[in-house]
């Protein structure tokens, strides 16, 4: 029986659970769950309301051989609330090493192996990357069970546009490299989504400010499904002040940060100008290269346009 199948063909209702059933609770219903096929399952959880779960995750925490987690505490809270009775196995940033092989040794031996992290979907800033590349290059089949994900709700409550956005993760604590990074992003056409610690926000939004331009609009989103969810928005240059302020910031969060304005394309006069100057040091052909490169206009346009500087016409 697969998760791909509907849980009424693969679940039992029931009032209570007979004594060692695999199975989890929503509400005053025990709802018994069968094995699953072996594979490894990246199962999202919820990041901060614990409401914010799936039946198939449920079912798939429950029916699992292997449940790999994070903190072990955090995912028992979690457990208890649907009444799992799965014991959790650590697999952490600091025991990946010793702890991947042998979950990968578990898939070898036939078992499901799920993976949770402490909040919202494996594999995205945690080491569960790892595993799941280890999993794949072994041949065996990884299987996603979607549902809450940070980014994707900071992206939808925020009003930032959401036709085109990209995930950063973190940023570098250390200044220079911060504003090294936004940087090369400054010029990409798309929202930009940024996890940031609460002792670290205030710095991160002065470097971006500084990188980007104060004008830039972004929003702060803090304790995203809690219950004091915060969507603060404003100008990187007001946030920067806000938060500057020694505020005691609190929670875990996600800055988004609009994309940058579409730029003009130069006039007639402006690309004459820069087809002159490059002239001056460069061939011909290497001079409408590198302007086509500065503009964005098309090389050949260009090169046609150059020769016709040269000639007179």
């Amino acid at each position: 029986m697969t998760l791909d199948q509907s849980s009424e063909q693969s679940t039992e209702i029931a009032a209570e659970p007979v004594k060692g059933q695999r199975g989890y609770r929503v509400g005053n219903t025990f709802i018994a769950s069968r094995p699953i096929e072996p594979a490894l399952y990246l199962v999202a959880t919820p990041i901060g309301n614990l409401g914010d779960i799936t039946l198939r995750a449920l079912e798939t925490l429950s029916g699992a051989d292997v449940l790999a987690c994070e903190d072990t505490r955090v995912t028992r809270v979690l457990l208890d609330r649907y009444g799992i009775v799965n014991r959790p196995y650590s697999y952490h940033e600091h025991n990946a090493n010793e702890a991947g092989p042998k979950l990968i040794a578990a898939l070898e031996a036939g078992k499901s192996v799920a993976v949770v992290s402490d909040a919202g979907t494996p594999l995205v800033s945690d080491p569960g990357y790892r595993l799941g590349q280890m999993a794949i290059d072994a041949g065996y089949r990884v299987v996603p069970i979607p549902g809450a994900s940070a980014p994707l709700a900071a992206l939808v409550g925020s009003g930032m546009p959401s036709d085109a956005f990209l995930f950063v993760g973190f940023l570098s604590s250390k200044d220079k490299a911060r504003r090294d990074r936004l940087a090369e992003l400054s010029k990409i056409p798309a929202t930009l989504i940024l996890f940031e610690s609460p002792h670290r926000i205030a710095h991160t939004l002065v470097s971006a400010a500084d990188v980007l331009g104060g004008s830039r609009l972004a929003c702060v989103c803090r304790e995203l499904t809690k219950t004091y969810e915060e969507f603060r928005r404003g100008t990187l240059a007001e946030l920067a002040a806000h938060y500057g302020d020694g505020h005691n910031v609190k929670g875990e969060i996600v800055l988004l940060i609009e994309p940058p304005a579409p730029e003009e394309a130069p006039g007639e006069v402006e690309v004459d100008a820069i087809l002159q100057d490059l002239s001056k040091t460069h061939p011909t052909a290497k001079a409408a290269t590198e302007a086509a490169r500065i503009t964005g206009l098309p090389r050949k346009d260009l090169y046609q346009r150059l020769i016709a500087m040269k000639n007179g016409t």
